[in-house]
């Protein structure tokens, strides 16, 4: 096949190396424009275009597909198909009419459920034991295309969003390549979502870090698994911001937000429950876990976390 391939960050590498690797041929690649990044404001590629240049993949970065300039150069290359892996933007229906197979998506969820930008991180947030990888052939609304192929997977229950990432990109590669090949050879039959179980999953935001220690244990440990690696689950140890990477679920009972020892680990209260606190840094401190703290650090009844 003919492909356009149309992908950002880290999580659409994996399906384009697997691209590369296989029969079909990479024509273009699309990715969002290069941005300002670090303290000198380098221009940086991102990590799609750096796999396509090393590849010699022809890119193009524009800053809108609804250009007729653009349309009309995806119409002279002729794709069999597009593929799409977290490219960023909406392909308007000029752009979605073009492929003779379509224009196929991997998203990070089992769809209809979680539709948006922040599929994965929303998976972990919640609590669920199984997320996944949805191919889908792509509409003019936001993840409300027809679905194609899935494919699950358990979630641990100390993963965070940031390992279940890694592995869900690797899977949607896979899956991008047996959809290609069902298609092909005339294999799937796509299936209309069901709009009542449609749920979204918005962008993750910085307000979101901030723990709230009378919410249960199970609550504010998948906050500190969602939001990792980023924005990160934040609370305040005298007076210092403290990040949380990761903690663990284990029993007690007292006044939440309370700190105390238990097997000479650094535990906390919540409104029900308790965690281990495995993995957090103090502001201008080292990222430690949480017994290596107390070394430095003894707490008594009055030592507590947050405001």
């Amino acid at each position: 096949m003919k492909i356009i391939y149309m992908g950002t960050p880290d999580f659409a590498v994996p399906t384009l190396q697997k691209l590369i690797d296989s029969e079909h041929s990479i024509e273009a690649v699309f990715t969002q424009p290069d941005k300002p990044k670090g303290r000198g404001h380098k221009m940086q590629f991102s990590p799609v275009k750096e796999l396509a240049v090393a590849h010699d993949i022809p890119v193009h970065q524009p800053l809108t597909l609804k250009d007729e300039s653009v349309i009309e150069l995806i119409k002279n290359i002729d794709p069999d198909v597009i593929v799409v892996v977290a490219y960023g933007r909406l392909l308007p229906k000029a752009v979605l009419d073009i492929p003779k197979y379509g224009c196929v998506n991997v998203h990070g969820s089992l769809l209809p459920k979680y539709r948006g930008a922040a599929p994965i991180q929303w998976s972990v947030l919640n609590g669920d034991k199984v997320a996944g990888i949805t191919t889908m052939y792509m509409g003019v609304g936001m993840d409300t295309g027809d679905m194609l192929l899935k494919a699950e997977t358990e979630i641990g229950e100390n993963e965070t969003s940031g390992e279940l990432f890694d592995r869900l990109k690797d899977i949607g590669a896979d899956l991008l390549m047996e959809t290609l090949e069902g298609l092909f050879e005339g294999k799937i039959t796509a299936v209309p979502q069901n709009e009542a179980e449609a749920t979204h999953a918005p962008m993750i935001t910085k307000e979101m870090s901030e723990v709230d220690w009378s919410k249960s244990a199970r609550e504010i440990h998948n906050q500190i698994r969602g939001l990792n690696p980023w924005p990160c689950a934040v609370t305040s140890y005298n007076g210092k911001r403290m990040k949380v990477y990761a903690a663990e679920v284990t029993e007690g009972k007292g006044t939440p937000s309370t700190l105390f020892k238990k097997d000479n680990k650094m535990c906390v209260y919540c409104g029900e429950g308790a965690l281990v606190l495995t993995d957090i840094q103090l502001e201008n401190g080292k990222r430690m876990s949480g017994d290596v703290f107390l070394l430095g650090h003894p707490i008594d009844k009055t030592s507590v976390l947050g405001n």
